[in-house]
Parts: C-alpha cells; sequence; structure tokens
C-alpha cells in the first residue's frame, strides 16, 4: 500500500512538473520523428499568407482536409512522408494548437 501511495505521489508531481499543452501532445511529438523541423513549416506559411489571420486561415483549412492542392511542401517531401492525415483536434482545440504555435515561432513580437 505504501508503495502504491509513494508511486501515485511521484506520478502526480511529475505531471505537475511536465505539463503539456494541446500543441506539444499533438503537433510537436509527431513532427519530432521527421527531419523537416516545425519551424520550417511556419516560415513556409508565413512567406506565403504573410498576416497571422492568414497564416492560421490556411494552416487551420489545410489541417482539417489536406490536399497536395493545399499543400506548402515540396514534391518530394510529400513522397517521402506522405500527406499529413486530417487532424482528429476540435475546431476550438485546433485553433488552441496553431495560437500556440504562432507564439512560439512569430519574430515580430520577438525583434526589438
Amino acid at each position: 500500500m505504501a508503495r502504491l501511495v509513494i508511486f501515485l505521489c511521484l506520478t502526480s508531481i511529475f505531471a505537475l512538473s511536465n505539463p503539456k499543452n494541446i500543441y506539444e501532445r499533438n503537433c510537436v511529438t509527431c513532427h519530432n520523428r521527421i527531419p523537416v523541423t516545425i519551424d520550417k513549416y511556419f516560415y513556409r506559411y508565413l512567406l506565403e499568407y504573410s498576416s497571422e489571420e492568414d497564416v492560421k486561415k490556411a494552416m487551420f483549412e489545410f489541417l482539417k482536409n489536406p490536399t497536395k492542392e493545399k499543400s506548402l511542401m515540396s514534391e518530394s517531401i510529400i513522397k517521402r512522408f506522405g500527406l499529413k492525415k486530417k487532424t482528429r483536434l476540435s475546431d476550438n482545440e485546433l485553433k488552441e494548437a496553431l495560437d500556440i504555435y504562432w507564439s512560439e515561432y512569430n519574430l515580430f513580437d520577438k525583434l526589438k
């Protein structure tokens, strides 16, 4: 019984000390398995769509219904890794993940 209590306490402490947000749980974990880093996607979208609103809208639409026509990845990347599967996140969860993604890689607020 004492071991169980200690185990539960340690598990709780670990869970609290290592909180993962929806972006880390659902995006980063998969993208860490491929050689194209996740920031490269951000910069491609930023070059193509420019504004925060347009970037998030384009990414949202692509992640909800991925097609080659909507993809900004090269044909060789798509051939090698395949086209992204449709997200299982709800609209609100996806919007939250995109907000975190934007704040993580947005350079405009970091330049001073």
